[in-house]
């Protein structure tokens, strides 16, 4: 067991977004970016991953957060090990496949952006279309994290409520 005081700084990290408000989804096999509110709308961000001042400089106008897919974005705050989770309600539609991934760096930051991965197809249950999911991943602060949706439906489809959160664990 380690002393006290032996361990400072490596606890866990934790950045817990939600948006409770719908982001209508356009149809098609091209992913989108869920995007999230910030401040006093975030359950916790006490490490500062999910900024509107991001650490590249890109600053994201608080009244626009919801159009604009930056504010999907969650950097890591430091190295390690992640463990991602992320939960999804759809609104009725005739879609009869729902996508969801993770991805790093979906907007080319770094030299391997667009490196996705836990990407599931999901055909359409009887009852409401509402999933969790959990992956982990090494993380970097210098390559952001979002979570990415898309549908086959006739119609943009309300992705109803939605979380990701990044929990970071010391790895060396």
């Amino acid at each position: 067991m380690a002393t006290s005081g032996s361990t400072q700084g490596f606890g866990v990290r934790v950045c817990s977004l939600k948006r409770s408000t719908r982001q209508m989804i356009a149809p098609g096999t091209t992913y989108q970016i869920v995007q999230f509110p910030f401040g006093t709308a975030e359950p916790s961000d006490r490490y500062n991953m999910h900024q509107r001042r991001q650490p590249n400089g890109y600053v994201i106008d608080s009244a626009n957060w919801d159009s604009d897919p930056r504010s999907g974005l969650i950097w890591p705050e430091r190295a390690g090990w992640g463990t991602l989770q992320a939960l999804m309600q759809w609104d009725p539609s005739d879609a009869t496949e729902f996508r969801d991934q993770f991805v790093r760096d979906p907007f080319g930051f770094t030299p391997n952006p667009n490196d996705t991965t836990a990407t599931d197809h999901r055909a359409v249950t009887s009852g409401g279309q509402y999933w969790t999911k959990v992956w982990g991943i090494f993380v970097d602060p210098a390559t952001p994290l979002a979570l990415r949706v898309a549908h086959n439906a006739s119609a943009p489809v309300a992705l109803r409520i939605a979380e990701f959160k990044l929990i970071i664990h010391y790895a060396e």
